[in-house]
């Protein structure tokens, strides 16, 4: 039982930190169906951060991390914004771009590292064994991860920007009425580069969160599993709030966490089922969830409406 609460809390900071991420993004008009892409990218960028500082100390090691992460992450969210915002380009197509260029360039670039330091060695994976003790205090049987305490304190900051300070006022009314935002002095164009940004932080931070959760070595070609899908799904059941939102993930969360300590937990209810029916619950959930609250979903109102200035 407390490796299942462990496990669902790490994987709902996971999805806390993406979903937040996509509330940002559009809450200022922006849909970003990168997060997928944005998450490896931030997962390499932290990863590489341990791979080349092995000796850091354990203070260090996780600032760098997160450093590296949060970097990668902001950059990478910037081909959306130019693309979105700029060229007024089709969101959806490019967010899906976004998650397969992701994939495919941590893919080449882990390759290329692996093989510059050995011929032989032509495969994506980093490994990061004593680096990931950085990240664990061990409680008696209870791992309290640092990044679980990271999450809480952004979780609170995201509800006190968003709802009690004037830059989450002034992002929300661009993806509300973009145009009337823009005739008191806004600039839309800057709100919607910031939540874009700030999507790319989250998400690049939520993505080495993920990696690190359960191994001590990743191979990049795997991607993220859908988890990028499965924080929008629960954006949307969270109805675009920070509040709602850490409550959706931490009923998510349950469910993917229930796939890493199947055996034990079907022993306890006396349930005999498969490992892949577990692996599959969460999305499962998240359609059935879906299927049921979508109706009655309400996104921004401008979200995925590129801005013309022009038009009123």
């Amino acid at each position: 039982m407390i490796l299942l609460i462990q496990y669902t809390l790490i994987y709902a900071s996971v999805l806390i930190l993406v979903a937040l991420g996509g509330c940002y993004s559009e809450h200022s008009g922006v849909i970003n169906l990168g997060l997928e892409g944005t998450m490896v990218m931030g997962a390499l960028g932290g990863a590489l951060m341990m791979k080349y500082n092995p000796t850091a100390p354990a203070a260090m090691m996780i600032l760098l991390v997160i450093l590296g992460a949060a970097v990668v992450g902001v950059l990478y969210s910037l081909l959306l914004a130019v693309a979105a915002i700029n060229l007024k380009a089709d969101q959806t197509l490019v967010g899906t771009a976004l998650n397969m260029l992701g994939t495919a360039a941590a893919t080449v670039i882990v390759k290329a590292i692996n093989t510059a330091e050995d011929p032989n060695n032509v495969s994506s994976t980093i490994q990061y064994i004593s680096q990931k003790k950085a990240f664990i205090v061990k409680l008696g049987k209870f791992e309290f991860n640092w990044f679980m305490l990271i999450t809480a304190v952004l979780l609170v900051c995201a509800w006190v920007l968003l709802y009690r300070t004037r830059f989450g006022l002034r992002l929300m009314a661009c993806g509300e009425h973009p145009q009337a935002a823009d005739s008191v002095g806004i600039s839309v164009y800057k709100m919607r580069y910031a939540g874009v940004m700030i999507s790319g932080f989250l998400g690049g931070l939520g993505g080495i969160v993920y990696i690190t959760a359960g191994v001590s070595e990743w191979k990049f070609e795997n991607g993220v599993a859908g988890f990028g899908f499965l924080a929008l799904a629960v954006m949307i059941f969270g109805q675009w709030k920070p509040t709602r939102i850490a409550l959706s993930a931490l009923l998510f969360g349950l469910f993917r966490a229930l796939s890493n300590v199947y055996s034990g937990f079907a022993l306890l209810v006396a349930l005999h089922l498969p490992s892949t029916l577990y692996n599959m619950l969460p999305y499962i959930i998240s359609l059935v969830v879906l299927a049921f609250t979508s109706s009655k979903s309400r996104a921004p109102k401008a979200e995925g409406i590129p801005y013309d200035k022009g038009q009123r």
